[in-house]
């Protein structure tokens, strides 16, 4: 089973913002498309991956499901003609390369500002909706398990994570490079999931008047009683954009803001910052001359200097990450010859108990029970060399022979196992 784990997805690395942003799933989105595919295609484990960076579906199936996992997730995403994203998708379907994918996505080293804060609990969050839906199997559970292991290690060991180098940092640096160009400079965020929040905490007690809005009033009002921020009501927040410089839109609705919502003979440039995805500041407003507007590609880009600490940890966290993967690995292949050792371990039992029964018809019980301690002793003693041998053909890529030559001298294809 383990070897049947493949992966599906497309990065910032492959595809525009603008395809990112037609196949990018919300939580409900992502509910959907692992039951649709679930029921569809019935693969042995499924889990999937969204953020405004990538989408991507990991997935164990004994053939590649490749084209159908798309063409699912283009009608989740109400798109007609899924042959069109072909090109955007990178498709591994050797298991250890898509192992080894899901790795370097959950610990960082994938993200566009490397070492990215924020996707380990991206990875979490999938993790449990997956689990909830009952689509995480073995392999899975013990992989994600072991990348949260790994992950405290990387933090624990490395500067991989040292610095605010993260997309919310990113974010706050250039708003606050771009306020110096006005004498009291206002900005609004509006917004307040966790990317969101941790814009509103980087900029608040600096030289910005910041106001923030939000569909909830709890988070709002959460960042004013703990924070030096002022909250715009959510319903009039569109007659308010005129009033501030500087505007973060970190809300998931595509096109939110939009042309006819901003004053065209606005006095001076306002610069807005487009963090959602689906982008919820809709493109066309950069063609305004009185607006400078930057997606979360060109955000990313502005990452902190912390970046180039972590990019000079990269070969610590390789390290880790591999010494993980090879225990993943190793895991993976003895759980291969296990059915094997429980059948050989139940021929030598079925030998003990006939030759057990043959020679003690009529002894006493004292006999009887050094005799039965005796021959599982001996039976014990024979198991350990087969199984040491097995777990070191596993290391060695020669497993499939050592059981095969088992097979043939014990006769185990025929051997029953009580599970």
């Amino acid at each position: 089973m383990q070897k049947n784990f493949k992966f599906i997805g497309l990065s910032y690395k492959q595809a525009p913002v603008e395809v990112r942003e037609l196949l990018s799933l919300g939580e409900a989105d992502v509910d959907e498309l692992l039951r649709s595919i679930n029921d569809t295609l019935n693969p042995s484990e499924l889990f999937i991956v969204s953020t405004c960076n990538r989408t991507e579906i990991y997935y164990a199936s004994e053939t590649s499901l490749a084209k159908e996992i798309i063409g699912l997730l283009a009608i989740n995403r109400g798109l007609s003609k899924s042959e069109n994203f072909y090109q955007y998708f990178d498709i591994k379907e050797d298991w250890k390369e898509a192992t080894t994918q899901l790795f370097r996505v959950a610990l960082g080293l994938e993200a566009q500002v490397i070492g990215d804060l924020q996707i380990i609990n991206q990875i979490k969050r999938a993790y449990q909706q997956a689990a909830d839906l009952d689509t995480i199997g073995p392999f899975l559970h013990r992989v994600l398990h072991t990348i949260f292991y790994t992950n405290k290690r990387v933090v624990q060991e490395t500067a991989f994570r040292d610095g605010a180098a993260s997309v919310s940092y990113a974010t706050a640096e250039m708003v606050n490079t771009f306020a110096e160009s006005f004498q009291n400079p206002k900005a609004l965020l509006i917004g307040l999931g966790e990317i969101g929040i941790d814009v509103a905490k980087h900029l608040a007690g600096g030289n910005i008047e910041l106001s923030v809005s939000n569909r909830s009033r709890d988070k709002a009002d959460f960042l004013v009683n703990d924070f030096d921020v002022n909250r715009i009501d959510f319903e009039n927040l569109k007659n308010r954009l005129n009033d501030f410089d500087l505007i973060i839109s970190s809300i998931p609705v595509k096109d939110f803001l939009q042309v006819g919502d901003f004053n065209p003979n606005h006095t001076g440039i306002q610069f807005l910052f487009d963090l959602s995805m689906p982008r919820s500041i809709e493109p066309e407003l950069s063609e305004l001359n009185t607006i400078q507007l930057f997606n979360i590609d060109e955000i990313n880009n502005k990452a902190s200097k912390a970046v180039e600490k972590r990019i000079k940890a990269i070969p610590q966290v390789e390290d880790i990450m591999n010494e993980a993967l090879s225990d993943v690995f190793n895991w993976t292949q003895e759980m291969e010859v296990s059915p094997t050792i429980k059948k050989l371990k139940s021929a030598l039992e079925d030998i003990r108990q006939e030759e057990i029964k043959k020679h003690l018809k009529n002894a006493d019980p004292e006999l009887e029970a050094f005799a039965e301690k005796f021959s599982k002793s001996i039976t014990q003693k024979i198991m350990k060399l087969p199984v040491l041998q097995l777990k070191a053909a596993c290391k060695r890529g020669e497993a499939d022979t050592l059981i095969d030559v088992l097979n043939d001298l014990f006769n185990l294809e025929e051997q029953k196992v009580e599970k």
